[in-house]
């Protein structure tokens, strides 16, 4: 059974910097590529970062581009996102997503994702 968990979250002041983590358990996660998707009240899940199961090639969404990173950790089965400069819009909870086994491409839309986390709550005070 596949599990993605998400940590990291939490409250900080607008400029501020928090690292989110997700921990994928139970599947090939070396062979897969992962996505983070946040959604905040009132709004639609929506894309942030992607990166492809090679770990060669990373996507952002241009709301967090220059201010977000994407990584992973294959011998630790973790994919990580770093939020700097963050801003009162980027509020929202914060979801992690697997892809396909195999599948080159990075999605964009939640579709492309197969397994999901609960998601980790980031709030960002002004």
């Amino acid at each position: 059974q596949v599990q993605l968990v998400e940590s990291g979250g939490g409250l900080v002041q607008a400029g501020g910097s928090l690292r989110l983590s997700c921990r994928a358990s139970g599947g090939s996660f070396s062979l897969c590529a992962f996505g983070w998707f946040r959604q905040a009240p009132g709004k639609e899940r929506e894309f942030v970062a992607g990166i492809r199961w090679s770990g060669s090639r990373t996507y952002y969404a241009d709301s967090v581009a220059g201010r977000f990173t994407i990584s992973r950790d294959n011998a630790k089965s973790t994919v990580f996102l770093q939020t700097n400069s963050l801003k009162p819009d980027d509020t929202a909870v914060y979801y992690c997503a697997r892809g396909r086994v195999a599948v080159n491409t990075v999605g964009r839309q939640e579709y492309e994702y197969e397994y999901w986390g609960q998601g980790t709550q980031v709030t960002v005070s002004s």
